[in-house]
């Protein structure tokens, strides 16, 4: 049995989330009702990512938050993120891929200078921004999966470097 937090138990009113879903734990429930796509109220719920979870512990600041979702957009717009289906707009002729639109191109180039400014790719703090920022993994995945060359880092530590990445981060994008 896995030790560590315990998340709430899944309310009994109304559809909520499965409970395989509730024992990760990074869920919670919007404070209020939204409409649903019918119009009828529904109860929302959201994923808690990683930097929100270290802003409310009080790990990084709002500044460095901002950064880090600037990072993680301009991740996205770049179409980097790893999971994605293919765009069915797109289709080759020719059997050739089409190059990337200026919008793509330019949030690659952002994406990849960002990643010049902490050290590049390879170091520590670019391969953690790239995936926890960019591909939204947890801070003990990338601890555990990558680390520091390839070697286990304690969550503490791969902590410590994101908090780093974050702060050169919020310097280059000015916040």
């Amino acid at each position: 049995m896995r030790s560590g937090r315990r998340s709430a138990a899944p309310p009994a009113d109304g559809i909520a989330p499965s409970l395989e879903r509730w024992r990760r734990g990074d869920i919670e429930a919007l404070p209020g009702t939204i409409a649903d796509e019918a119009g009828r109220p529904s109860r929302p719920y959201r994923r808690i990512d990683t930097l929100a979870l270290m802003q409310r512990k009080g790990t990084i600041s709002a500044a460095m938050r901002q950064a880090g979702e600037d990072f993680h957009a301009l991740f996205v717009r770049a179409s980097l993120e790893p999971l994605r289906a293919a765009d069915m707009a797109r289709m080759p002729h020719g059997g050739r891929g089409l190059e990337p639109g200026e919008v793509q191109a330019e949030a690659r180039k952002r994406v990849w200078r960002a990643l010049q400014a902490v050290g590049g790719i390879a170091s520590p703090a670019g391969s953690c921004l790239w995936h926890v920022a960019g591909c939204e993994w947890t801070v003990k995945d990338w601890a555990l999966r990558e680390g520091w060359g390839g070697r286990p880092l304690s969550q503490e530590q791969a902590a410590g470097v994101l908090v780093a990445a974050l702060g050169v981060l919020q310097a280059l994008f000015g916040l």
